[in-house]
């Protein structure tokens, strides 16, 4: 079942850059869905929050 969402002509432009001749919107969006959910895990794998250098690491263990 299809739905409808409502963009500016100016969105609608923005994303139809991404795609290719063939490609309908769906496609484009879901390739940008796949493309921010490798970063945003990429971004969380990466991350120095609640983590000690190596150096402090050895000072907690001695």
């Amino acid at each position: 079942m299809n739905t409808t969402i409502q963009l500016s002509r100016e969105t609608k432009e923005l994303i139809g850059s991404f795609g290719k001749k063939e490609d309908t919107y769906e496609d484009i969006i879901k390739r940008m869905y796949l493309l921010a959910s490798k970063e945003q895990l990429r971004e969380f794998l990466m991350s120095s929050e609640n983590t000690v250098s190596l150096e402090e690491a050895r000072e907690i263990i001695n």
